[in-house]
């Protein structure tokens, strides 16, 4: 690997971040990463509301940060953090143009081959002052050596205060193994094209979206930043949503990221969505990312990464009010409904008993 290409790498980690914490090895490597940017009108909507995307974007590129730098505090190969997985994310309160996004991220434990980064985003009211939390996530990432991109790098262990802590993240990764291997079942289906659809039904706001990959979306061995997915597939969840209610729409959710195969720059991605489910006052997209290599076409498109979106349909106030219900006209339509209900009822269940909890 070359000197220039190890410069580079240090200039990114660096760049815009400010960390604290202590120092856990020689250098400049900490356990705490913050990130501080105001929200400009090219990161948000016409009302005003800032895309969920941009947040994502936002949070991925400060767990990047923190997993690679700490999985480059032992003198081995040096390496990348790649983004694996984020878990479920609630965008408890909206962020809109001229507040400042505060991002603070820390790692909560690691595996041999992955790290666990929790990550917080405050928006900051700079005329009044007022902050309020608008997501809390956590990530996965994989290191992957400069030398050889396939190959995975060992990451070095944190220290836990207690032993607990140890055994929960264990459970923790335990879970997420589990849930990305069943999600790969669903990874041969493909959304059809329907000519002629009626309004409201999956076929009338299914969209996509093509994109070239470029070097700017891309890290340092050529993949696609996991941000830059996540912010397309928020892009396409999104024309789907407001085609389905031609209101107002934002991000209230996303459910469980899954990233099963890296992306190479000078890919060409598509980024594909339909409605699966509609309550009163949400709708569910199911989205997904298939690449096609264009150098090497022989080795065909395949299916990147996958995820469920869940947006609101918001009145002149800002406030929630009434979606469509959604018009099913075949069994397949009728079962991932009733998948999308399953979900719902589920992460309802959930936010009542997190609220029960913190009485």
């Amino acid at each position: 690997m070359t000197g220039h290409r190890l410069a580079v790498l240090y200039r990114w980690l660096h760049t815009c971040y400010r960390s604290t914490g202590h120092q856990v090895a020689p250098g400049v490597i900490k356990s705490h990463v913050e990130a501080r940017r105001v929200m400009r009108p090219d990161d948000a909507n016409i009302v005003g509301n800032v895309h969920g995307g941009t947040i994502l974007k936002m949070i991925e590129e400060a767990g990047g940060i923190i997993s690679t730098r700490h999985c480059n505090t032992q003198p081995r190969d040096r390496c990348v953090a790649a983004l694996a997985r984020v878990e479920r994310t609630d965008f408890l309160h909206p962020m809109f143009i001229g507040e400042v996004a505060h991002v603070s991220a820390e790692i909560t434990y690691t595996s041999k081959h992955s790290v666990e980064v929790q990550v917080n985003v405050l928006a900051e009211n700079i005329l009044t002052g007022a902050k309020k939390v608008t997501n809390r996530a956590t990530l996965w990432y994989v290191p992957f050596s400069l030398q050889n991109v396939d190959k995975i790098v060992e990451v070095p262990p944190i220290e836990y205060t207690a032993p607990k802590q140890e055994e929960e993240g264990k459970k923790r990764y335990e879970a997420q193994k589990l849930e990305r291997l069943e999600t790969k079942e669903r990874n041969g289906e493909v959304i059809q094209t329907v000519l002629t659809p009626e309004p409201f039904t999956v076929g009338f706001s299914q969209s996509s979206l093509i994109h070239l990959v470029g070097p700017s979306d891309c890290t340092l061995l050529g993949f696609v930043h996991g941000g830059v997915t996540m912010k397309l597939m928020d892009e396409v969840a999104g024309i789907v949503a407001a085609r389905h209610c031609k209101t107002n729409i934002v991000t209230a959710s996303v459910d469980a990221i899954n990233f099963h195969r890296k992306i190479k720059k000078g890919c060409v991605v598509t980024v594909s969505g339909r409605m699966t489910f509609t309550s009163n006052k949400s709708m569910e997209i199911e989205v997904f990312v298939d690449a096609d290599n264009l150098v090497e076409a022989d080795k065909g498109q395949y299916r990147a990464v996958t995820a469920f979106f869940t947006y609101i349909s918001l009145d002149k106030e800002g406030k929630p009010q009434p979606v469509p219900p959604l018009k099913l006209e075949n069994e397949e339509e009728q079962k991932r409904f009733e998948e999308g209900k399953m979900r719902y009822l589920q992460n309802k269940a959930k936010r009542l008993a997190e609220k029960e909890r913190q009485q």
